[in-house]
């Protein structure tokens, strides 16, 4: 195959293409457990997380409701993906390997906020949130209607393999996604570039700014308990007793069961089935959604 511009110009076209049905074929799990925050700068500050404003009765003058500072940051990180083609490959018109490999490397890249999201579920037990607090711990500090601060916990601890409950029907859900370049395709192809006259290879790539966080500690549930009907009641009646601060109800009922595919048939048990025991109406069908993520393994 004689290489000119036509010829590059038709290989780019093809390669993006394959990478586009790449992305379009991926079946990406991130965004229900978490909101996608656009950044603007090298980090975002989210100091509001601190504070749930509530409706309250008008009665006098307005009651300016300030939001809590906390010095809880997300910091972009950069990422790339990048295939290089060898010259000797489309003189030869030996290509059709590449075809796939570009469509995987969609398949990677919107894969990717997966791969950031699920492992930060993973690692709540052990990794700080907007109070100072694990994600999940059994001391989060809150007000009560006295004003006075109280501990509450939104994990029942364990040492077994973590699974989680999450309320995602919320403007913010438990986990950020956050956004600041998306990934994008580009090509080093041209005969003057340095890969082409040094290693006569055509490179082709993707690269993006992102990185996750968490939300409200309070939209979720983690545990390490045996996922049971004893100790899913135990997190849904956690999620949905509980406050905001001065004891004012969040009004939360969970709807997602997160777990690996080690406990896709106890999720599916608990929530799916209509009957248990031998017959018995199972109090817990349709009360939430199973997501089995990959991702958790």
């Amino acid at each position: 195959m004689k290489i000119d511009s036509g010829t590059l110009n038709g290989l780019r076209v093809g390669f993006k293409t394959s990478f586009q049905n790449g992305l379009a074929q991926a079946a990406s799990q991130h965004s229900r457990v978490a909101t996608k925050v656009t950044s603007s700068s090298k980090s975002e500050v989210y100091g509001w997380l601190g504070k749930v404003p509530r409706i309250r009765e008008w009665i006098g003058d307005r009651v300016v409701q300030n939001l809590m500072e906390h010095e809880y940051t997300i910091k972009n990180k950069s990422f790339e993906l990048t295939i290089g083609v060898d010259r000797d490959d489309i003189n030869d018109d030996n290509l059709g390997i590449y075809g796939p490999l570009f469509s995987q490397m969609g398949t990677e890249t919107a894969n990717h906020p997966d791969t950031l999201v699920f492992p930060l579920l993973n690692a709540g037990f052990a990794t700080l949130c907007y109070d100072g607090q694990n994600f999940f711990d059994t001391d989060h500090p809150v007000l009560d209607a006295q004003g006075g601060t109280v501990s509450v916990a939104n994990t029942d601890g364990g040492a077994g393999t973590p699974w989680f409950l999450l309320c995602t029907k919320q403007a913010l859900k438990p986990v950020i996604y956050q956004e600041r370049k998306p990934f994008e395709f580009v090509s080093k192809d041209d005969p003057k570039d340095d890969n082409v006259f040094d290693r006569k290879e055509y490179v082709y790539g993707v690269d993006g700014r992102s990185n996750v966080g968490f939300g409200f500690w309070q939209m979720a549930w983690g545990s390490k308990q045996t996922l049971n009907a004893a100790n899913y009641a135990t997190a849904r009646n956690a999620i949905m007793s509980m406050k905001g601060d001065y004891g004012k109800p969040l009004g939360l009922v969970p709807d997602l069961l997160v777990v690996p595919p080690s406990l896709e048939g106890s999720a599916k048990k608990i929530v799916q089935s209509m009957l248990v025991n031998g017959g018995e109406t199972n109090e817990w069908a349709g009360t939430a959604e199973v997501l089995v993520s990959p991702w958790l393994s």
